[in-house]
Order: structure tokens, then sequence, then C-alpha cells
């Protein structure tokens, strides 16, 4: 019988989940919090982080989104090479309520396809969910993106396709947005 909650997915190193509910739902034992919000820079803000309390003190909490996804999975594995051990990974989406997030249900998929390509593949049904989401979709990122309500509802707001197309792009960023760095073991 499990010592973990069913919901917290805490059986498994690659966990996924919605909103602030399911990042307080699976945070639990994380070494690294990917908050996912593929849109949040369209408005030419930056990444604004996760409300910490349900978040471990000593994990680290990085931005992801479409463009990223890679090089954070390679983030994550070189965090995982600095523990010496395996690192658990809480990846969540910023979403809460509202719809399908689907840019952001994209990016979360990108995250973990990119981490199973790594060896990183102790996946709850969640997270494998959205990486099966996303590697039968990954063609049709860009369009789905500004197809999307999420999409729209930038383009509404003023954000130009271009900048959406470029947030979009799969792999356009090596950098890796960490809103704050783990704690030193």
């Amino acid at each position: 019988m499990s010592t973990y909650p069913p919901a917290s997915q805490g059986k498994y190193q690659v966990r996924f989940d919605r909103g602030e509910a399911g990042l307080a739902r699976i945070a639990g034992g994380a070494d690294v919090v990917v908050w996912i919000d593929a849109l949040e820079e369209a408005s030419g803000g930056g990444p604004v982080a996760p409300s910490t309390g349900a978040v471990p003190e000593a994990a680290a909490i990085v931005a992801a989104g479409l463009r990223d996804a890679a090089a954070v999975a390679r983030w994550i594995l070189d965090e995982q090479e600095r523990l010496g051990r395996r690192a658990y990974l809480a990846l969540v989406v910023a979403a809460d309520g509202g719809g399908v997030p689907v840019p952001d249900l994209l990016a979360a998929g990108a995250v973990v396809d990119a981490l199973m390509e790594l060896g990183i593949d102790d996946t709850s049904p969640e997270a494998a969910v959205a990486a099966a989401a996303f590697g039968g979709l990954r063609r049709a990122v860009r369009h789905l993106t500004g197809a999307s309500a999420q999409g729209r509802q930038a383009l509404a707001d003023g954000v130009a396709p271009e900048r959406l197309h470029e947030l979009a792009s799969l792999g356009s960023s090596e950098t890796v947005r960490v809103l704050r760095p783990g704690a030193e073991r």
C-alpha cells in the first residue's frame, strides 16, 4: 500500500497538475517545480512565480514554455546530477480554471517529452498524457497555440501574431528562467 495520497502522484519522479491547488497536491518532496505558462511573456512581462507556500523550501522553481522546454529538461538533468540522486519534479500549469489551456498543456508535454528523451521517464499517468498530447501534435504546436482560446485571447489583448508565433516556436530559446534556485545540498 502506498504511503502517498493518490492525488500527490508521490510515487512518480515526474508529476503534473494544474494551478495553485495542483501545486499544493504534487509539490511535496519535489526538488524542482516547473511553473508552466506558455504565453505569460506575450505581453512583454517576465515570468511570475507561483506562491511558494506549498513548495518545499529547498526546491528550485523554474519557468517553462514551448520555446525553452528542451533547455529546461537539460537544466533539470544537470540539477539531478548536482544532487547526486534522482530529482523529483512537479510540473504545474499556471492556468487555474477557465477552460483547457492548450498552449500550457502542450508546453508541459514538451518538457516531459524532453525529459523522457534524456532518460528521466518515471512519469505519472498525468505527465505521460501531457507528453503523448504533445508528441501527437508536435507539428501543429504553432497553429494550435494561435487557434486556441488562450492564443486568441492574447491576440485580442493586443499581442502581435509574430510574438505569439515566437513563443510557440519549439527550441527557440536556450535560456532557463530560474525563479528560485534550489538550496545547496
